[in-house]
């Protein structure tokens, strides 16, 4: 099959664009040449350029179709829409059955006619999240200004213009030239495929795959040299890998100057002002060196980019030293009647007026997750105070790290200082989970809190988005919950957090009640969607919530009691049985049902009968004791004892008797079973 390679060279690529591009490209050719059949697509992507290569048909065949259209002697008008519809002439109807008929044939097409007659098209509406114009000739737009195109089906250029009516296209054309590094071999150079345009522009030292592999192993390789390891950061590999066209791995040294700053604002300010990454030493200390990729391989080894990277370093720690000097001047505790000033949201009022619904929710949450209420309110008193230093205005990121070092140097106590620090955390799935007592209060309370304020006034999480983060906050308080399994009346503290905006939000008249139920269900709904995505039994969870509503760790208890008795043999058998009797009621409860009586021991006339009844009642006499003491393993061990005489019922009982009192005893007795169960959990949600 011929090759289709297509490449769209332009001025740099932002990083994050890229490979969003190549996905794009990759959608347009798939859409518009489907007539091809394109197959094996491979799609490249790099700061200059898209592309993209994909075996294909040599020519679309010839199609014939035959459209019926009206009856013989239909109006005229229904038989002229007809014809308006598809494009054809009176002439080209004929009759067939009592109806019109119009037979088409289309002519087959090669593949370069198609692709030159369609990938104009499929470029104007090429779509990019950001575009601009340039020029001021054309109305075309591309991410940064689009400079060549390159198109070949086996070798040969599909000739094609951009120019569509009276709009030049900026005069691109497609050709079979692309360019290599713009230092070391700039001017164009012709290319005849893939595999020759991936080892030309090789040659002229553009890596069109591996950059991101060189990033992770090329790095780390160089400070091993010097005895040092990466701070591991793959959100700055994959920027820094669509920044170079070719890899030249470089350390540069820190000024020891600036080894007593925090190692998060150095590492930070390196990440975010100069893409570098930080080196730790042997015993994971803060070494005084930094990686970054250079894109030139320079003739004095790289000296001088290092010398010019050293010199810009320099600068930006200056100016961190200065915040971090200067924000020690003021203590957190005289920098809290500051955020009355701060906005937390426009419509939920100010960081101030947060903090001190923090300070009550917190000191609540305290003594049920074993925390001693004065520190954790004094933590929530502070936790915010950073907000208003200069190296959080400057690095928003470590909001809350600050607030841990300047608390340190408050003299704070140890446990408010982690707690201020680490409130935050976990924010993303890979996040450690607080362990102190005291930050899980903070966490806890900073999370309920953010869910009362938005679910008030109405900011909901959609399909399409979550600007405020609101399924990231819920996922905390799962991951924390699933972690520590703190015994809180959580929807009884949602409600004193809805409480918390009451009278404070003009027009806000929502219960709190109304607000909590709703909280509630969307923390619920994040604990399903992380179990699903762990591979976890949410069904069981959902079993289980069906008699621990209110309760979010019995919930949790008892699914996992549940899960591994489901496991066994007993627990599969049981569940089986219980799915068996449910059907039988379902079916029967149409005839005469429901089957709510007092069962009638006189007409047990088979001992399987009397024996599953008993045990019934033994199991229901023990589940009211280890439910209420919440001993779901043991629970789980007393359902357990029904397998047998379920087993033993069905083999040599006759549910569906031909006595009429028979039958609705025995309906009755597979009734209390399905009530016995049903005390513990929903079985009937359980999937399998």
């Amino acid at each position: 099959m011929p090759e289709l390679f297509i490449e769209l060279f332009s001025e740099e690529v932002p990083a994050r664009l890229q490979s969003r591009g190549a996905d794009e490209l990759r959608r347009l050719v798939g859409e518009g040449l489907s007539a091809i059949a394109p197959s094996d697509v491979r799609t490249f992507c790099g700061p200059r350029r898209i592309a993209l290569a994909a075996e294909v048909s040599a020519e679309v065949a010839a199609v014939s179709s035959v459209e019926r259209g009206p009856r013989e002697g239909a109006p005229d008008q229904a038989v002229a829409g007809f014809l308006r519809k598809h494009g054809a002439s009176r002439e080209a109807l004929r009759l067939d059955g009592g109806f019109w008929v119009l037979e088409r044939i289309t002519s087959s097409e090669r593949a370069d006619a198609l692709v030159a007659r369609v990938m104009p098209g499929l470029l104007w509406r090429f779509a990019w999240p950001k575009s601009m114009r340039w020029g001021g000739t054309s109305g075309f737009t591309w991410v940064r200004p689009l400079r060549r195109i390159t198109c070949l089906l086996d070798g040969e250029v599909v000739p094609f213009a951009l120019a569509q009516g009276g709009d030049d296209g900026h005069g691109l054309r497609s050709g079979n030239l692309t360019e290599g590094h713009r230092l070391h071999a700039p001017g164009p150079v012709a290319v005849s495929g893939l595999e020759d345009w991936r080892s030309t522009l090789f040659e002229r030292r553009v890596m069109i795959e591996g950059r991101l592999t060189a990033v992770r192993e090329g790095l780390p390789r160089l400070a091993a040299e010097h005895g040092l390891s990466i701070v591991e950061d793959d959100g700055l590999a994959r920027e820094v890998a669509g920044l170079f066209e070719w890899f030249v791995p470089l350390l540069g040294r820190i000024d020891d100057a600036f080894m007593d700053l925090p190692k998060e604002v150095m590492q930070v300010s390196m990440r975010v002002n100069q893409r570098y990454f930080a080196t730790r030493t042997a015993d994971g200390a803060p070494a005084p060196w930094f990686a970054f990729v250079a894109n030139v391989d320079a003739p004095d080894g790289g000296a001088a980019i290092v010398a010019g990277n050293e010199r810009v370093l320099r600068a930006r720690f200056a100016d961190a030293r200065h915040f971090w000097d200067l924000d020690r001047r003021v203590k957190l505790a005289d920098r809290v009647a500051a955020l009355d000033g701060v906005t937390f949201q426009a419509e939920l009022g100010s960081q101030g007026a947060r903090t001190r619904r923090l300070v009550r929710l917190a000191g609540v949450i305290a003594p049920l997750v074993g925390a001693d209420p004065a520190l954790a309110e004094r933590a929530a008193l502070l936790c915010k105070a950073d907000l208003t230093t200069g190296m959080v205005g400057e690095f928003p990121e470590l909001q809350g790290v600050m607030g841990g070092y300047y608390a340190r140097h408050d003299g704070e106590e140890r446990r408010v200082e982690r707690a201020i620090r680490d409130h935050y955390l976990p924010q993303r799935a890979d996040d450690h989970i607080p362990a102190a007592s005291v930050t899980v209060a903070l966490a806890l309370a900073d999370r309920l809190d953010q869910l009362a304020g938005f679910f008030t006034v109405g900011k909901k999480p959609t399909g399409s988005g979550d600007p405020f983060a609101l399924r990231r906050a819920a996922l905390g308080i799962t991951r924390i919950i699933q972690q520590y399994r703190p015994r809180l009346d959580m929807r009884g503290i949602l409600v004193m957090a809805a409480e918390g905006f009451s009278g404070s939000i003009i027009g806000n008249s929502r219960d709190p009640e109304i607000v909590a139920d709703e909280v509630y269900r969307f923390v619920i709904e994040r604990l399903r969607v992380q179990l699903r995505a762990d591979g976890a039994r949410y069904d069981v969870l959902n079993a289980a919530l069906s008699t621990k509503t209110e309760d979010l760790v019995a919930a949790l208890a008892l699914a996992d009691a549940m899960e591994a008795f489901l496991g066994t043999p007993d627990g599969r058998n049981l569940l089986t049985a219980y799915r068996r009797a449910t059907n039988i009621l379902l079916i029967e409860q149409r005839k005469d049902g429901p089957y709510d009586t007092v069962i009638d021991q006189t007409q047990f006339v088979q001992p399987e009968e009397r024996i599953l009844y008993d045990t019934l009642q033994d199991t229901n006499r023990s589940l009211q004791h280890l439910l209420s003491s919440e001993s779901y393993t043991e629970a789980m061990s007393k359902l357990a004892q029904l397998r047998e005489p379920l087993d033993a019922f069905f083999e040599r009982v006759t549910v569906n008797s031909e006595h009429p009192t028979l039958r609705r005893n025995r309906l009755q007795l597979l009734s209390l079973l399905r009530w016995s169960l049903a005390r513990v959990a929903d079985f009937s949600t359980i999937e399998s």
